[in-house]
């Protein structure tokens, strides 16, 4: 079954349709540091538009001079000046081409630093309802086709410029035929207004399918190491097809709307022509116009329309630039569900963490947290235990700012966290991911990212102060090896090293450790672990924990239930009391113990030695 032709082009939930008259006034702040430049390009508007618009009233002047016995010398004269005006009008064209194509390419690096910049700035709310790829096709596609719009608009206002100039010609030569040419103007104009609401309609759809499009191909790239373990290539290019399909039938859809208005317009224009050539005819006819003055209108009703018809292609391409900005600035424009009250600057973090009766709910009625409480003395570290939805990653995203909550208050150090300044504060705070993402560059590289001003013996430093950096030795050039696109040639234990050495670079007050779930070798364990305690020595800690070795390493356990804290206290004290803590010892950790461990060690070492 296909994707149904609607599906996904509903718009994403923070998008907004803004007036034409708000769009062009935004737009208009992009064009002002370069005032200078659009001045050149508006007076070389003019200048091609009175050179273009006087090439038909000199060939009516050679025309009549056709009439009149000596009037070689006059076409000579009109043949010169017509070259001169061709080349001037190349030179003009290219001044306008360029100038323009460089202010542009200007405006569009700057409109997507500023859609780059707010989409870093969202909160992790905001990506947990809008797909990365449209997103990023907001950034890259939409900008582009508002390029393309900025050179398409040039040509068409040079185009009414010189249609001006031209009316002023024509009003000179025969008020009567001018009004008649301008009577038979509204027709068109209405026929091309009357087609913009379905454009902008169709156009904005094409955008949204295009958007899908690309997060499918990004969503497929990213996991095409899942579709081939599970054998689903044939599944995926199924399901890229159908919706590569649904963009198919939009844009098909709208090329339809599209052809459909220039036809349009050219039978009208057709009509009017018709028109200009019947009354001019007989107004010749009479002898109260000139054959050169009527072989002016003849040739200049084409040059007076063309703007108008042409409306029908640039209409196409000016509404999907209208839609790309308005994409761009709802972008932009989406508000933060984080709200801090205040900015207020951090000297010195002890790591005192305190929930007071805090509340939290993903979606209105679903509540994670409820009336939650919670006390984290500073150097303390706490291990969270629970099923899955218990509540534990949402405690580490709480402390983090990356979620807001509800109800209650958040103190840390005895400060609301909602008056901290964001930034610094977050600065304070080394965090360690269930799926610690590298950067494609060398391992040094990558630890360097949460401190980038540190040396290179800094670095070398810590990550010999883990095992001797026998954990370096593993890799093939050790601290500058190629950790590959997201950390791909490191295996997952390799990762979280990484991850650790960067944390402990940083110097966190508080530190966040989402464990992963994935088996590491007992080798890559030891490494961790020392690599933990070194941390923790040094910070108050939360530690999402799913491997025994490091729950053992709190300061204190917490089994949390649906959002309520049900048991905490040390490993000893809860198995002692038989509750949900020792189920989940015999149910997850028991394979953990420190024997299973130690004859996994032993295994290795044995390994290690027969290889040697």
């Amino acid at each position: 079954m296909g994707v149904p032709m609607m599906r996904g082009l509903e718009g994403d939930k923070y998008d907004r349709q803004y007036s034409d008259k708000y769009l062009f006034q935004r737009l208009a702040s992009y064009f002002i540091p370069y005032r200078r430049q659009v001045i050149i390009i508006i007076v070389a508007f003019f200048a091609l538009a009175i050179v273009a618009g006087l090439r038909p009233v000199l060939i009516s002047i050679g025309v009549a001079a056709l009439a009149v016995p000596d009037g070689s010398n006059t076409l000579t004269l009109l043949f010169v000046v017509l070259v001169v005006a061709s080349f001037t009008e190349y030179f003009l064209n290219w001044l306008r081409r360029r100038v323009l194509t460089r202010v542009t390419a200007n405006i569009i690096a700057q409109m997507r630093e500023d859609a780059f910049a707010a989409a870093m700035n969202r909160d992790l709310a905001f990506y947990d309802e809008n797909k990365s790829g449209k997103i990023v096709s907001r950034i890259t596609g939409d900008t582009q086709e508002f390029a393309e719009i900025i050179l398409t608009s040039s040509d068409v206002i040079s185009q009414i410029i010189q249609v001006v100039i031209l009316v002023i010609v024509m009003l000179n030569q025969s008020p009567e035929m001018t009004l008649v040419l301008l009577g038979t103007t509204p027709m068109i104009v209405l026929a091309a207004m009357g087609f913009r609401h379905v454009a902008r309609r169709v156009t904005r759809q094409g955008f949204r399918a295009m958007a899908m499009v690309n997060d499918t191909i990004q969503e497929t790239v990213t996991g095409i190491s899942v579709a081939k373990n599970f054998r689903k290539e044939a599944m995926i290019y199924e399901e890229f097809v159908d919706v590569n399909r649904q963009s198919y039938d939009i844009n098909l859809r709208r090329g339809v709307v599209m052809a459909f208005i220039f036809p349009t317009l050219n039978v009208l224009s057709g009509i009017a022509t018709a028109v200009i050539v019947y009354v001019g005819a007989q107004l010749a006819q009479a002898g109260t116009l000139s054959i050169g003055a009527w072989f002016l209108f003849v040739q200049g009703v084409d040059r007076f329309w063309f703007p108008f018809t042409n409306l029908a292609a640039f209409w196409s391409q000016f509404q999907a630039g209208l839609s790309a900005t308005e994409r761009i600035f709802a972008l932009i424009d989406a508000e933060n569900t984080i709200q801090q009250s205040d900015s207020q600057p951090i000297d010195n973090l002890k790591g005192h963490i305190e929930f007071d009766d805090v509340t939290f709910e993903y979606k209105p009625g679903q509540a994670v947290l409820k009336n939650f409480d919670l006390d984290i003395h500073p150097g303390e570290s706490i291990a969270f235990v629970g099923h899955t939805g218990a509540g534990k990653s949402t405690i580490a995203k709480l402390i983090t700012r990356f979620y807001e909550f509800q109800k209650g208050q958040i103190r840390i150090d005895g400060r609301d966290i909602r008056t901290f300044d964001l930034q610094v504060y977050r600065s304070r705070l080394g965090i360690v991911p269930q799926a610690p993402f590298l950067f494609s560059g060398t391992v040094i590289e990558n630890i360097r990212y949460s401190k980038p001003d540190a040396s290179d013996e800094e670095i070398k430093e810590i990550a010999y102060s883990i095992g001797g950096g026998e954990w370096l030795e593993t890799l093939p050039d050790g601290l500058y090896s190629d950790v590959g696109e997201r950390g791909a040639r490191l295996s997952m234990g390799q990762r979280q090293l990484v991850s650790l050495v960067r944390v402990l670079l940083q110097r966190p007050a508080i530190f966040i450790l989402d464990e992963a779930t994935a088996s590491i070798d007992p080798f890559t364990e030891t490494q961790i672990q020392e690599a933990l305690d070194l941390i923790l020595a040094q910070s108050s800690s939360i530690l999402i924990a799913h491997r025994l070795s490091t729950v053992r390493r709190a300061n204190r356990i917490i089994v949390l239930r649906e959002g309520q804290i049900i048991e905490q206290g040390s490993h000893e004290s809860l198995m002692a009391q038989g509750g949900h803590y020792a189920e989940l010892y015999n149910t997850y950790f028991r394979h953990q113990s420190l024997s299973y461990i130690e004859n996994a060690r032993q295994l290795f070492d044995s390994q290690k030695l027969v290889s040697s």
